[in-house]
């Protein structure tokens, strides 16, 4: 078995794990990223509600309220250096009876606390003005104009693209089997490959503890909580500005109403603890739960222009803080677990805090050619006349529309598969472009963007799968086609 030596291995490759690799990129280091997966951005790091979250739930004086702060504060100026969707909408946190105003006061506090900026106390009414879809109900609200959305699909992909450009090794479909003590560092086993590294980093979401776990005596154990969601068509986008909270639980941060980057319209997610760390299908009862008390929040939610559903699972501990620090009892090996909610939000900040406890336990020199910025995909759909024009000229591919409902083109999938840590996948393409996002949800898209992954993969269109291996959607060839 080939052995492959490394001064540092990530394992994960969401966007912990790649917000991790790009910072530690910006020294001078061999640095490989182990994901099970056929793609990044294949667990946590692809569903979620997308928020970029003001700073004011978490509590005060934790590396979750630190984090959070930070990565809101740095999450604009990345946008604009790495390319990926963004924007500041505020967000809202409503109460229905007066009684919630203490904790909405409470709220308040923390986030003055924690450093976020602009915060306010609002009357129903007041709420109202700034969104008049608020509910009737709603007595009283925390307002934060810091709070934003973002695509975390952008987010992750733009962070794992860096990474790669400036040097850092992916290795996909790369399951990590066994984690070793060996004199220097640790020996990692996957199913084909060995792997050596003095410092390792356990980015591996509702995983971590299980690595965690191989090397530690004090042992870890991370909760999978399924949240559920339902995304409404595009036509029903404008129907709030800002993220719309209801009061927090102890369970997290409740079901939200909040417009997309993209123009959609989403509520979620519930909750639920579960023992299967793989489990994010949905279930009618929680779709129902999701829908139902969103509509608390927001008059005439249009629950008829649902496209799709969707759940994912939060890496929740129960310390109800980030873990993240060098195992006391294995040196050189860095936890980054239990990165629930706020965690999108905080990646950039915890990419830094890693990289710098790194830095200074083992220390390497500054690159000097590091790449800091980097160019997303052209997006026809929003691309004036001008820039069509461009396009177009460049590369006629550019005039051929694959997926109708989101009018994602050729060239913009062809781009998709040949980038850095290019599309393999159907949902590869679908999270890098859109295509397959729309109104049909990829009945119309689907067999062509299967067609140009097979000819731009040089691969047998059998081979080709909507998200690695067990999820062909072809079985055989009928009279020589395959179906």
């Amino acid at each position: 078995m080939e052995r492959m030596e490394y001064d540092v291995i990530v394992i994960g490759a969401g966007v912990t794990g790649s917000a991790v690799a790009r910072e530690l990129a910006k020294k001078e280091r061999r640095i490989a990223v182990l994901e099970r997966e056929s793609d990044i951005c294949e667990g946590t790091s692809k569903a979620n509600s997308g928020i970029a979250h003001a700073g004011f739930d978490a509590k005060p004086g934790t590396l979750k309220a630190k984090l959070n702060v930070q990565g809101a504060k740095l999450m604009k100026e990345l946008s604009e250096t790495l390319d990926f969707p963004y924007k500041q909408n505020g967000s809202i946190v409503v109460s229905f009876e007066a009684e919630g105003m203490e904790k909405l006061q409470e709220l308040y506090m923390r986030g003055q606390e924690n450093g976020v900026e602009g915060l306010q106390i609002l009357t129903g009414d007041e709420a109202r003005v700034k969104e008049p879809a608020l509910s009737d109900e709603v007595v009283a609200a925390l307002y934060a104009p810091t709070g934003g959305i973002v695509c975390p699909f952008g987010l992750n992909i733009a962070l794992a693209e860096n990474a790669a450009v400036n040097g850092v090794d992916f290795y996909l479909n790369t399951a990590v089997s066994k984690i070793e003590r060996e004199q220097g560092g640790y020996r990692i086993l996957t199913k084909e490959q060995e792997f050596f590294a003095p410092v390792v980093v356990n980015a591996a979401g509702v995983y971590a503890d299980a690595l965690h776990n191989m090397v530690s005596e004090r042992k870890l154990h991370i909760t999978a909580r399924r949240g559920e969601y339902c995304l409404m068509d595009k036509k029903t986008g404008g129907l709030v500005q800002s993220t719309i909270f209801q009061l927090p639980s102890a369970s997290g941060k409740g079901i939200l109403v909040t417009p997309t980057v993209h123009g959609n319209l989403l509520a979620g997610p519930t909750a639920e603890d579960i023992e299967d760390k793989e489990g994010v299908t949905t279930t009618a009862d929680g779709l129902a739960r999701a829908l139902a008390i969103g509509a608390r929040s927001v008059k005439a939610l249009p629950v008829r222009q649902v496209i799709t559903s969707f759940a994912g699972l939060r890496a929740h501990e129960e310390s109800e803080d980030f873990i993240i620090e060098e195992v006391a009892d294995a040196p050189g090996f860095f936890d980054a677990a239990g990165i629930a909610s706020p965690g999108l939000t905080a990646a950039p900040a915890v990419g830094c805090y890693v990289a710098e406890m790194i830095q200074a336990r083992f220390p390497a020199p500054e690159k000097t050619d590091f790449i800091a910025t980097r160019k997303g995909i052209p997006c026809v759909a929003e691309a004036d006349d001008e820039e069509r024009q461009r396009l177009i000229a460049e590369n006629p591919a550019y005039a051929n529309v694959v997926c109708r409902c989101e009018l994602v083109t050729e060239g913009e999938i062809l781009d998709a598969i040949h980038r850095p840590l290019g599309a393999t996948t159907l949902d590869g393409v679908k999270r890098r472009t859109r295509a397959g996002m729309g109104r049909c949800q990829s009945g119309f898209c689907s067999p062509k963007v299967v067609e140009i992954l097979a000819r731009e993969l040089h691969k047998d269109i059998g081979e080709i799968t909507k998200s690695g291996e067990g999820s062909a959607f072809l079985t055989g060839y009928n009279k020589g086609t395959c179906v």
